[in-house]
């Protein structure tokens, strides 16, 4: 690591810290889920980004539950993603890819709505609250795009995430923390004639869009 260069590439100049950004790639996964019983689940993150030289780094985040549903995991794979990448004084531009809807619009949607109303729904309890505002106190301070891709259509990325939230799910084991990513095995191991992975570029910095801020998590709160 270079003399003023963070852990993900940004620089510290004049004590102040430029805004690098972060590609985070994330999918669950519940066994058996709906089903009646506890229904063991994962989560799993991959993490890109760019050292100052240009060289991409991939590091990898994993949990776990003993009994989940697919929600709380995709809840999870936020949480955990987004502590993993936490530095004092450092924030980051994250574009954050994932095959889930209730991620995508549950944080650039829903949360906001909640929020005004003193986190309530017009009908009903919030499904997951305290896991909805453990994520958005996770992601508060950085900027965040979040992409929706369709699951298990060939994503490179997004399989392998899928990958790492099953095999967590099926061994019950975690990560602690952000470890050397595995994805170069892996992609060589799956990849044939008839399974194509598609290589998603790391994101270009001059077409980020941030989503709005995210509310406070205040009022409301259990």
């Amino acid at each position: 690591m270079m003399a003023g260069e963070t852990a993900f590439g940004g620089r510290r100049d004049g004590g102040r810290v430029a805004s690098p950004l972060v590609a985070i790639y994330a999918d669950e996964s519940c066994l058996g889920n709906g089903r009646e019983g506890e229904n063991p689940g994962g989560a799993g993150v991959l993490v890109e980004y760019a050292r100052s030289g240009g060289e991409l780094v991939r590091r990898d985040v994993w949990v776990s539950e003993p009994a989940t549903t697919n929600n709380r995991m995709a809840l999870r794979s936020v949480i955990e993603a987004f502590r993993a990448i936490a530095h004092k004084g450092t924030l980051f531009r994250v574009v954050f890819t994932t095959d889930s809807r209730y991620i995508v619009d549950g944080m650039s949607q829903w949360v906001h709505d909640w929020a005004r109303r003193g986190w309530k729904r017009k009908s009903g309890v919030i499904e997951n609250l305290e896991l909805w505002q453990q994520a958005v106190q996770a992601v508060d301070g950085h900027a965040v795009e979040w992409r929706w891709v369709r699951g298990h259509a060939g994503h490179a990325q997004n399989e392998y995430a899928n990958h790492l939230a099953i095999r967590a799910a099926s061994e019950q084991n975690g990560s602690a923390g952000l470890v050397e990513a595995g994805y170069d095995a892996w992609a060589s191991r799956v990849s044939s004639s008839s399974n194509k992975l598609r290589l998603e570029p790391f994101p270009d910095a001059a077409s980020f869009r941030a989503a709005p801020r995210l509310p406070s998590v205040g009022a409301g709160r259990p």
